[in-house]
């Protein structure tokens, strides 16, 4: 393995690509080139995207157990669900920022499009304090699996959110629906080797 190969499957790799985005954007605002209302939505989309991609990895893996990239997705799935939570956590501290006031917040907070925002990152935030080996040693496998589990409910509440946001139907299912096919897909092809 040369050391191009060797850096390349780093988790430091990982990490430093999934950071460039977010730093871009401090950057942008701490330079008064971006305020936090403008960025509100692409560290929203981030989030989602993050998610998704680390969603993706298993029934990929599932569906194609021999391509190489699906399985280097899986290895980095935790690091890609970590990012997930980093860019909601921003997008929450842009939202507060931009609203200005506590009032403001809860004023809005039962709002369909902003409460189902609210509970997704809540659930993030479990799933993020808990990736890594220790936290599953401490739960038990089964157990620490069944939590992360909860990404899913945090996945059609963060669809919701974008939906109710903007009604617009087409942005949210480009990214989502390729995965409810993947999952589709993942269970049926289980189902189907089971019987």
């Amino acid at each position: 393995m040369n050391s191009f190969t060797q850096i390349f499957r780093s988790r430091y790799f990982t990490w430093g690509l999934l950071a460039i985005p977010s730093i871009m954007m401090m950057r942008g605002y701490f330079y008064g080139d971006a305020s936090a209302h403008d960025l509100l939505h692409p560290t929203g989309e981030f989030s989602a995207r993050a998610m998704i991609l680390a969603l993706f990895a298993t029934p990929l893996v599932t569906l194609f157990p021999k391509v190489k990239l699906f399985r280097s997705l899986l290895k980095r799935r935790r690091y890609i669900g970590v990012a997930a939570f980093g860019y909601g956590l921003l997008h929450t501290a842009f939202y507060v920022i931009d609203k200005g006031q506590l009032s403001a917040i809860i004023n809005e907070i039962l709002e369909l499009s902003i409460w189902t925002g609210w509970i997704a990152f809540l659930i993030f935030v479990p799933l993020a304090i808990t990736s890594n080996n220790l936290s599953m040693k401490a739960l038990g496998a089964r157990n620490w699996k069944n939590l992360q589990r909860l990404t899913y409910i945090a996945a059609v509440l963060t669809a919701a959110h974008w939906f109710f946001l903007e009604y617009e139907t087409g942005p949210m299912l480009v990214h989502f629906l390729p995965l409810a096919i993947l999952e589709i897909a993942r269970i049926w092809k289980q189902q189907y080797t089971r019987s």
